[in-house]
């Protein structure tokens, strides 16, 4: 127990800082796709501050884990943190630290119960637009027969891709492109189906309410009606003993 609880109290020093870090990482993945023309030192500091984030995310699973009474239930209930730490080292390719980058953030955003569903959604939609557009210009741009060639176009792609539109006057053209467009449509979908489940409990819990209300009134009436009618008894009890 006291193990487990210096892991939660980790958690929540570290949720600030951690955040912090994801948003360097944010920039230091887009400025070399932004600017494709900034000098060759700022691209070597930009990739510094994605492993530098990636080996801080690394080091912050790993003291979770030391920290954690049951190791192998940690490994277990924690297993997509332990793949978005592990991917970049199967691969080092920039668009999977930015994949396994804000597969960790998730997880991280998910432990504060304070961030409320409706944020979460609204956060994950402006990240997967931010990055989605970011990931596809940065594999589209120098295709030989892409259409994606600027920030504008990528960013009006993954909107109409996210919101499963798909005008088709921007598409992918490279295989790593396709799959982006997937993973983004996927992703619309259930963010959709998330705010519409929400909706829909919104309004459940609505009705329930009401319902539960009716009922409180529904009984009250008839606690005043037997009120009523024993009052009406004993009067008339009262005019009859009068009477005599």
């Amino acid at each position: 127990m006291q193990q487990q609880s210096a892991r939660h109290r980790w958690e929540q020093h570290t949720q600030r800082p951690l955040f912090g870090l994801a948003l360097a990482f944010a920039v230091a993945y887009a400025v070399p796709i932004v600017r494709p023309d900034a000098s060759r030192d700022v691209v070597e500091v930009c990739t510094a501050v994605e492993w530098v984030v990636w080996g801080a995310f690394a080091l912050d699973y790993a003291i979770r884990l030391a920290l954690a009474e049951q190791r192998l239930v940690f490994v277990r209930t924690h297993w997509l943190d332990l793949g978005a730490v592990v991917l970049p080292m199967l691969q080092p390719m920039r668009l999977l630290r930015l994949v396994s980058t804000l597969l960790l953030v998730g997880q991280r955003a998910r432990m504060a119960s304070q961030i409320r569903l409706t944020t979460y959604v609204a956060g994950a939609v402006v990240g997967l637009l931010m990055f989605g557009s970011l990931a596809v210009l940065s594999v589209e741009r120098d295709a030989p027969d892409g259409n994606i060639r600027t920030l504008g176009d990528a960013v009006w792609w993954s909107f109409t891709t996210m919101t499963t539109v798909g005008y088709g006057d921007h598409a992918p053209t490279t295989g790593l492109g396709r799959m982006l467009a997937v993973g983004l449509m996927l992703s619309g979908i259930a963010l959709l189906g998330v705010v519409t489940a929400n909706i829909a409990a919104w309004f459940i819990a609505r009705f329930e309410k009401d319902d539960v209300e009716e009922r409180r009134q529904t009984e009250a009436i008839r606690e005043l009606t037997e009120e009523v009618r024993a009052l009406r008894g004993e009067l008339a009890a009262l005019k009859e003993t009068s009477v005599r």
